[in-house]
């Protein structure tokens, strides 16, 4: 693993995170088609660490805001107007996805890592996007979601466990589909990333610190600059642009795949 590799695949960690491309689908196809050597456990642990640092960092005011509403108090550190319950529906939120990591672990590491699963999770999830992003009605805000809402919300991260499906496009695709406009989508699926990467990151941060070297820290700080930028772009652009663009790109990424795969 070279410090190129180790700045290309935080790039794509970073975009694939936060945009609704599957950064899971990029980090295993990237390596299929241009022969990178295999990153590792504790590579892949430091790339979702990266991760978590930018969404943090991002959000830092309004994690301050949500977590003191919780209790009782408003600090108005945010710019953004979070109901009281914020943070308790993202636990929610939270619940189904960590299940589903925990008890699909082997599978998400074995069987559904094909290349011809993955383009085709890739061009179905698209879709889905495509079509609610089209149809929802999108006259829902954030202050409107609600523990039910959220749950299915989360049911969705459960199912981004197979590459191709895209955390951030699953749970915005069926946000879009409950009738959320584009921005709370985004936002609440933004937030609702954190803890499951945090979760997903403690449980294997031994094996991080264990093998740690200057190739995962160059890891880590591409993969949080690339998140952070992806975060502030996608928030800025979904208020003038579809999702659209996302279904186009992965249609393509699919069809490549499928063309490598038949060649090889």
């Amino acid at each position: 693993m070279s410090t190129i590799h180790a700045i290309i695949f935080g790039i794509i960690q970073g975009l694939g995170e936060f945009l609704p491309i599957s950064s899971s689908a990029h980090l295993v196809i990237f390596p299929w088609l241009f022969n990178f050597p295999d990153p590792g456990l504790s590579f892949d642990v430091a790339l979702h660490f990266g991760t978590l640092i930018a969404v943090v960092l991002f959000f830092w005011r309004d994690w301050i805001e949500i977590i003191t509403l919780a209790f009782g108090k408003k600090y108005d550190t945010a710019k953004f107007n979070y109901p009281k319950n914020t943070l308790w529906l993202l636990v929610i939120a939270t619940v189904p996805g960590a299940l589903a990591g925990y008890l699909l672990e082997k599978q998400a590491e074995t069987i559904f890592r094909s290349p011809l699963l993955i383009a085709g999770t890739l061009i179905f999830a698209g879709l889905i996007l495509y079509w609610v992003d089209k149809t929802g009605k999108k006259n829902q805000n954030f202050e409107k979601i609600s523990p039910k809402n959220a749950l299915l919300i989360g049911l969705s991260q459960a199912v981004a466990i197979i590459p191709g499906i895209s955390r951030s496009g699953a749970t915005i695709s069926t946000a879009l589909a409950l009738g959320f406009d584009r921005v709370s989508a985004a936002r609440f699926s933004f937030l609702m990333s954190a803890p499951i990467i945090f979760g997903a990151t403690i449980l294997k941060f031994k094996e991080l610190l264990h093998n740690f070297t200057s190739i995962e820290f160059i890891a880590i700080l591409s993969a949080a600059i690339s998140g952070f930028l992806a975060i502030a772009w996608m928030l800025k652009f979904i208020e003038r642009v579809s999702y659209k663009i996302f279904f186009w790109y992965r249609l393509v990424f699919a069809l490549i795949i499928v063309l490598v795969y038949l060649w090889r």
